[in-house]
This record gives structure tokens, sequence and C-alpha cells, in this order.
């Protein structure tokens, strides 16, 4: 069995008194792609916050390479290779896209390797090769997108957190979202995708995970949880 590199234990946090996570416990392995699915104000996005350091948690730990991180920065967290695409893109809208890109490699000083990873990222997207120079705040939300995912995987990340990467996108521009997140699954990278699209979510994913209420409540295989008549009456509309 491939090593967990995420482990979630008993997590729980607070926003302003609301208790929006509620003792969760779930891992994410070496090689998968894991999708969190779950309505709106499930709790998804707290979890995330938590697990890169945005938002201080509680009770529970949340360990990363076999090693505890509670209290860690997103910064600290980069650079060992715990990455996340917000939810709501977080570009750096007056710079160009090109910047954006040489922002997410801060950390590394490998400049040759850092613009070779500059050209894979527009191979990835080619549309964003077209506009380069062209100020990031000046894009469509969904070309937006590609450059948040972009900006992450110049990092080099071990671990790709996707915040609701298809949110407020046309359809289109959704099928490219997932394509380019079935991409770099392929490539390595290990995924954990919160999405509440469902239906694709799972489709694309080999684990899954439910989320109610600020608790985990089912797991299993991605496959089988799309086939589940529980799943598919709450989450696909059936």
């Amino acid at each position: 069995m491939a090593a967990t590199l995420l482990k979630i234990k008993g997590l729980k946090v607070a926003y302003g008194g609301i208790q929006a996570v509620k003792g969760v416990d779930f891992e994410v392995r070496e090689g998968e792609l894991v999708s969190l699915i779950g309505s709106n104000g499930a709790g998804k996005t707290t979890t995330m916050k938590a697990i890169t350091g945005l938002l201080p948690f509680g009770d529970g730990d949340i360990e990363y390479l076999g090693k505890s991180i509670k209290g860690q920065g997103p910064w600290d967290l980069v650079k060992q290779g715990l990455a996340m695409v917000p939810e709501g893109r977080g570009i750096f809208t007056r710079m160009t896209i090109t910047e954006n890109l040489q922002m997410g490699a801060y950390i590394r000083t490998d400049k040759p390797e850092i613009e070779a990873d500059i050209d894979k990222v527009f191979t990835l997207f080619p549309r964003l090769k077209e506009r380069k120079d062209q100020l990031a705040g000046t894009m469509s939300g969904g070309e937006q997108q590609m450059l948040a995912m972009g900006r992450a995987l110049m990092s080099r990340p071990k671990v790709l957190l996707l915040d609701e990467p298809s949110m407020g996108l046309s359809p289109i521009m959704v099928d490219k979202i997932f394509e380019v997140v079935r991409d770099v699954y392929a490539q390595g990278v290990t995924v954990l995708l919160v999405e509440q699209n469902a239906s694709r979510a799972l489709a694309i994913a080999d684990r899954g995970y439910v989320m109610e209420s600020g608790l985990i409540t089912m797991t299993g295989p991605a496959r089988q949880m799309l086939d589940d008549p529980k799943v598919r009456a709450a989450y696909l509309g059936e």
C-alpha cells in the first residue's frame, strides 16, 4: 500500500464560536486523487484552510509526511510540497500571467528549471501562453482558474489541494479544468479535490469522502460512491 502523505485526525475547527468542523478523520495516500464532496456549508473549505495553515484549529491533528504540521504557516508548508489553489483563485490581479507564475516559484532558486516549468504550464494551458504579458485581473474566470492552478504547480507540490476549481465556470471551461486535474494527477502529483460538482469529482477520483455539517458521513472507492443511491439522491440530483 502507498504511503500516507496527509492524515487528518479528529480535526475540529471553530469560526467565531461556531463549530464548523466537528472532528473529522481522513487520509490521502501517495499517488491518489481523493475527492471531498458535500453541500455548501458542510465544512469542506474550512478543512482545506486548516490543512494549509490558513486557519488555526483546536482539537485534533494534521500530519503531513508522517509529522504533525499543527501551527505551521502556509509558507512553511509550500516549502515542504503542500500547495493549495484556493476557492476564488486568489491570483495577483495587477501582475501579468508570467509574473503570477514566477510568484508560484518564489521558494525556488533553480532559475533554468523555473523557466522550463513555466513552459510546461503554457503547454498545459495554451491560452495562458497566448496572453502571457496580459494583466491577470483582465482575464475571464476560467482563465484565472487556469492561472491559479499553474501558479500552484510552479512550487512543484507533492500534494495539490484544489478548492472548488469549477465554481462559477462555463460548461466548456469546467471540462477543461477537470481534464487538467486528470493530467496533473497522471503526472504523479497527489491531489485532494474539494468540489460541489460531485459527479465530476467522483468520476476522476480513486476514493471519495462525503462531508455533512462538519462531519465525514461516508467514504469509499469513488466508483462505488457514484453508484450509491444515497449519494446519487443527495448530490447528483436523482
